[in-house]
């Protein structure tokens, strides 16, 4: 259990630390930073199962929760305007468990 605790933790951590530049992005709009486009794809490429995707998705969507002035519009163009795929929509009322 400590180590499922541990995994998740660094789980979290590693999708903060990918996506937090998207945040800019998220709320102004304008031109997505590459770096939101390297996160964004470094997490696609951890993310192998379906366990890893539903954990990615409750992470993203625990985080859009505490930022004030989320657009989530914007949030679902990053993976095309990144050039890759998502295998979840982000919306207020994305349930990851599906």
């Amino acid at each position: 259990m400590a180590r499922f605790a541990v995994s998740s933790m660094a789980f979290t951590a590693a999708v903060t630390t990918l996506l937090t530049p998207c945040i800019s992005y998220a709320i102004f709009g304008g031109t997505v930073p590459p770096a939101c486009c390297e996160g964004i794809k470094a997490l696609n490429a951890a993310s192998n199962t379906t366990q890893d995707h539903r954990a990615a998705c409750s992470c993203i969507m625990d985080g859009l929760s505490k930022i004030p002035g989320i657009n989530y519009e914007l949030v679902g163009t990053l993976p095309e305007t990144c050039g890759t795929t998502c295998s979840y929509k982000i919306t207020p009322t994305t349930d990851c468990s599906k």
